[in-house]
């Protein structure tokens, strides 16, 4: 990769989360002056499995086609062949029904269920970021706007300038909030409702319980006012379990979003399901119960010199596997347009070609991803529990995600700044 520098501009990125490390990444393949300014005193994921459909193996490949050979090495996917390109098997999971009998399944093309340990990941992401691009111990404060670009000032006390800062600080993004305005309802992430036990399970353990098929391939278990899906990890030896259920009174008043549980909580919660689903959550090894937050709709994902990406413009739930991968979009089009313009002043316009192309529909998946947790959890407005109405919604909700044409995309922002003259 890259890391010459031969724009007269630089650009600063807040976070170092997938989004930050990917549009940085991505920047410096393109020649682009960039600088990562994490707030914690290194880089960290939280949480375990994550999932990637195949626009996001897609975008891996154009932002730079080492992220998607460090993905490649650590990727897992289901371990039956002839469940390679299956995403998920939908299935009944209250007590009583036949998870033998699969409601629908879906297909994710070459992808099928392409998951991956979130810190793995993160770290084939770092191993493309020189040292002396990534600063620890940064979290942005405050963002002063100048005549020729921004001044980021951290929580320590010190400073960096920049021609133009990326905020991907995340769900709670200051950047966001400095953006929108701290005081408009935009600026702040809002409960959905829903909550979800995140754990593991050693694969032996999980095979012992469900057998060779539920185990190692990719289940999904609906049930009402909640869905319990598992996923094989770490190249099959664990498997990742993530149990959802909705919040009777519909808010969360703890200000800390993820808090130990205990198995009990779990237990009365799933009271009533299965035996396959209860004999799970008696196996997840320290399981923390994450409650969900997203995002409301912003009415731009700029400002001038200020721009978002990734979690901190559209936080999304996680029922259609896509948030991650929307991030890895964004960095592919925003690190293509900055890497294509010559001047500093024209940066608002690549933001303002980039907010065009990315807002509809980055939006339109943190709207979708909620009514998706709706209907797994027989709440979907006109389908409740009616199974063949549940399989209808499913057979098409992910086409839209999987099959987009990021190059079109690219296109299509590329032509808005030609016409302002830009690209010259």
């Amino acid at each position: 990769m890259t890391t010459d520098i031969t724009k007269p501009f630089s650009i600063a990125v807040a976070g170092g989360g997938i989004g930050g490390l990917a549009i940085t990444i991505g920047l410096l393949r393109r020649g682009v002056d960039v600088q990562l300014y994490e707030a914690a005193h290194a880089f960290a994921e939280i949480g375990a499995g994550v999932a990637f459909g195949p626009n996001s193996l897609a975008a891996m490949s154009k932002i730079d086609p080492a992220i998607r050979e460090g993905y490649d090495k650590r990727a897992t996917y289901n371990a039956w062949p002839d469940k390679r390109s299956t995403w998920f098997d939908f299935r009944t999971g209250m007590e009583g029904s036949n998870t033998e009998d699969v409601i629908c399944t879906i297909h994710a093309g070459e992808s099928g269920n392409s998951t991956v340990h979130r810190a793995h990941f993160l770290d084939e992401l770092v191993n493309l970021v020189p040292d002396k691009v990534a600063h620890f111990g940064k979290r942005v404060e405050e963002i002063e706007e100048t005549e020729d670009g921004v001044i980021l000032k951290f929580h320590n006390g010190t400073t960096a300038s920049a021609s133009a800062v990326i905020g991907c600080d995340g769900v709670k993004s200051r950047t966001r909030q400095i953006l929108l305005g701290y005081q408009t309802p935009e600026a702040h992430a809002s409960f959905t409702g829903k909550y979800a036990y995140r754990g593991l399970i050693p694969m032996e353990k999980a095979v012992d319980l469900l057998g060779d098929e539920l185990a190692r391939n990719g289940q999904m278990y609906l049930g009402y006012h909640g869905h319990v899906l598992t996923f094989p990890i770490e190249k099959g030896d664990t498997m990742n379990v993530v149990a959802f259920r909705t919040k009777n009174d519909g808010t969360w008043e703890n200000e800390e979003w993820v808090l130990p549980t205990e198995k009990e909580d779990m237990f009365h919660d799933f009271d009533g399901w299965g035996k396959h689903v209860r004999g799970v959550l008696s196996l997840m090894e320290k399981s923390d119960v994450w409650a969900l937050f997203d995002h409301p709709p912003a009415p731009t994902y700029y400002r001038r010199r200020i721009c978002l990406l990734g979690d901190s413009a559209h936080a999304s739930t996680p029922h259609q596997g896509a948030g991650a991968g929307m991030a890895l979009e964004d960095a592919f089009i925003l690190s293509n347009l900055l890497g294509q313009i010559h001047r500093a002043t024209d940066i608002e316009s690549v933001f303002e070609a980039y907010d065009a192309v990315r807002r509809p529909r980055s939006q339109r998946l943190v709207v979708t991803s909620k009514e998706a947790g709706e209907v797994y959890d027989f709440e979907g407005k006109g389908i409740g529990d009616d199974l063949e109405k549940i399989k209808k919604d499913l057979d098409t909700r992910y086409d839209w995600i999987w099959e987009e044409n990021l190059d079109q995309d690219l296109k299509d922002a590329r032509q808005l700044l030609d016409k302002r003259g830009k690209l010259a």
